[in-house]
């Protein structure tokens, strides 16, 4: 990895320790280590098996943290999809998933004080009327820290997140995304036969874009525009931007990684519909998709509207959703196979010389809309566990279908922020009109 501009060697041992260690509850090396387990420690083979989850879990987490860049940011991603994993392999998982949502190994003090120097000048001090040299937040390629924003003829000053990058955060994510490939073996247990390729490939294109705070602060102005004076969501103000530092309103209110955890019903329910709303609203308020949907980015506050933040992922989208999507949905709902296989063809999700029959595809999308075709719907582990063993087993039919179809580079980022919004609500198991919700911002969606 890289840490302070330096290229130091990735830890080897402790990934090589992961690895092995992940590996192990999977097929006949699992079976022998529980089996030892069994006879040198007297305990029950599940005692043994939950206490081998745990420690991989916590392997995990060490390895993701210390490259901090690429894998921090896999990780973030992985996190969301936690909900589609068995339940007897989710819960230590979870819990060290989680952590990557909201913290990272902090850089140190000085470290921070040098970018801050660099990026603001060397008064930067002068900026503040406080800075708390402690982050209050680590993530893949930067850190934040809480701070009070020096305001004209007001002593008590704003409280704001200063958001730093990491120094040669550049050129670390760029290695360490390159190295993820030989890691598989970490995910392997999270996802037996996940290829972590395509993610990767995605990953890198939008890494300079989100290395860019001056990019990040106008995107984010764009949205606080969009969505000022709002009744339901609240997105900060940005108050200064330099290439690698962004000082924005600090937004207080209970994660939804938090809420997750912990939450009551209405609020798992609440949050849900907001972040449902948020998802599909924004394209046409903002002319933007928030595309990076974990829980760590979004905040339950007091007054009940959804805080977001971190708009360093977005996909410009200034017509808003592609209107193929709305008519399709339509189409699908009304059971029209002939025309919903016309349009998949016609936007590039069936190749012209693929012969797929339209009862079957459609017989292949319909589950996938149940939550619009119901009143109200509760999105659940078990339901997305049940849609993923549906579409991903090799003994299902709708494998080989899912295998035919092709996924066109324009719907890309609309698809992994649609898989990533349905994971967190998932994980929250919210109830909401989500039919009536995203229809509403369906471009096409009505009959012309």
């Amino acid at each position: 990895m890289r840490e302070n501009g330096t290229v130091t060697e990735i830890p080897r041992r402790a990934v090589a320790r992961t690895a092995k260690l992940a590996s192990l509850p999977l097929g006949f090396a699992g079976r022998t280590v529980l089996g030892f387990g069994k006879r040198v420690t007297g305990m029950a083979a599940d005692v043994v098996a939950a206490g081998i989850q745990e420690r991989t879990a916590e392997q995990l987490f060490s390895v993701l943290g210390q490259l901090k860049g690429g894998a921090m940011k896999l990780g973030q991603a992985l996190s969301v999809f936690e909900a589609a994993l068995p339940e007897e392999l989710a819960g230590p998982y979870r819990q060290a998933l989680t952590k990557l949502q909201e913290a990272a190994p902090p850089l140190p003090a000085a470290s921070v004080h040098k970018v801050l120097a660099g990026q603001l000048g060397e008064d930067w001090r002068s900026l503040f009327v406080s800075f708390d040299d402690h982050p209050a937040a680590a993530a893949s390629i930067g850190q934040v820290h809480r701070a009070v924003w020096k305001l004209p003829r007001r002593r008590a000053g704003l409280p704001v997140a200063v958001k730093v990058q990491y120094p040669g955060a550049g050129d670390a994510l760029i290695a360490d995304l390159a190295q993820l490939a030989r890691f598989s073996a970490l995910f392997g247990v999270i996802q037996p036969g996940l290829d972590v390729k395509p993610l990767v490939a995605e990953l890198r294109e939008r890494v300079v874009e989100e290395l860019d705070y001056d990019l990040e602060a106008a995107s984010q102005t764009a949205f606080a525009e969009a969505y000022a004076d709002d009744k339901e969501f609240y997105i900060p103000r940005v108050l200064k931007s330099s290439p690698r530092v962004l000082v924005t309103e600090w937004v207080e209110g209970q994660p939804i990684s938090a809420v997750i955890n912990s939450g009551t019903v209405g609020d798992r329910d609440r949050a849900g519909q907001l972040l449902a709303t948020f998802a599909f609203s924004a394209p046409a308020r903002a002319g933007m998709l928030h595309a990076d949907p974990h829980p760590g980015n979004f905040r339950l506050l007091p007054d009940g509207r959804l805080g977001v933040i971190d708009f360093g992922a977005v996909a410009r989208l200034p017509g808003g959703l592609p209107a193929p999507i709305g008519r399709l949905t339509r189409l699908a709902l009304a059971g029209d196979a002939d025309a919903v296989l016309t349009g998949l063809r016609d936007e590039g999700f069936v190749k012209p010389d693929v012969d797929i029959d339209a009862a079957a595809i459609l017989d292949w999308i319909q589950p996938m809309l149940e939550p619009l075709r119901a009143e109200e719907f509760r999105f659940t582990r078990s339901w997305l566990r049940g849609e993923a063993a549906r579409i991903a087993s090799p003994r299902s039919p709708a494998y080989a279908m899912g295998r035919q179809l092709n996924l066109p580079p324009a719907y890309l980022m609309i698809q992994r922020v649609t898989m990533g919004t349905i994971g967190v609500l998932c994980q929250l198991e919210a109830k909401a009109h989500y039919g009536e919700i995203i229809t509403s911002y369906l471009p096409g969606y009505e009959e012309e």
